[in-house]
């Protein structure tokens, strides 16, 4: 008896363990990504950035940026460089979650 009630207990902790692991985060204003409709509000986030050169040029270019150049990947991970948009020239920066950024 004491070993089937010791088996339930650890069976209903370990259900309730993986239920919270699988609740989704509702903080919406970080996405982990970024997608055509959403940006992270705290952009140009720092962090390990995967994007090469030519990567990072074309997801600036997708954003609506033209002349995109001089681009150098910062120490914190955040490609950096100049381009137009509007006939403006501004540095534009795109950190590893995909956020393009204008400033």
């Amino acid at each position: 008896m004491k070993k089937l009630i010791l088996s339930a207990a650890i069976l209903a902790a370990t259900g309730l363990c993986a239920q919270a692991q699988t609740q989704p985060s509702t903080d919406g204003q970080t996405p982990a990504i970024a997608t055509p409709d959403s940006t992270n509000p705290t952009a140009p986030v720092a962090g390990a950035n995967s994007f090469t050169e030519a990567q990072a040029k074309a997801k600036i270019e997708e954003a609506g940026f033209q002349n995109v150049s001089a681009l150098v990947k910062a120490e914190s991970g955040i490609w950096q460089g100049k381009a137009t948009k509007d006939g403006k020239e501004v540095v534009v920066s795109l950190d590893y979650q995909g956020n393009v950024v204008a400033q």
